[in-house]
């Protein structure tokens, strides 16, 4: 995980608002880890994504 690379396609800013423990947790594990809070954000999301194609119509889940 530690070499591979992320974000570094075309980007679009995404701005939410979530729990501050989640946020503060992040900020830990980017701290701890030295890796970009941008970085652990896109691979939790592209994990969630992996785990619930069925939300996404377009995904393979889907198709019959």
């Amino acid at each position: 995980m530690k070499t591979q690379t992320y974000n570094n396609g075309d980007l679009k800013e995404l701005k939410v608002k979530i729990d501050k423990e989640i946020v503060e947790a992040f900020e830990r594990m980017a701290n701890h880890t030295k890796t970009p809070i941008e970085d652990l954000l896109v691979i939790a999301m592209k994990r969630f994504r992996s785990a619930h194609g069925d939300f996404d119509p377009k995904s393979s889940h889907n198709k019959n």
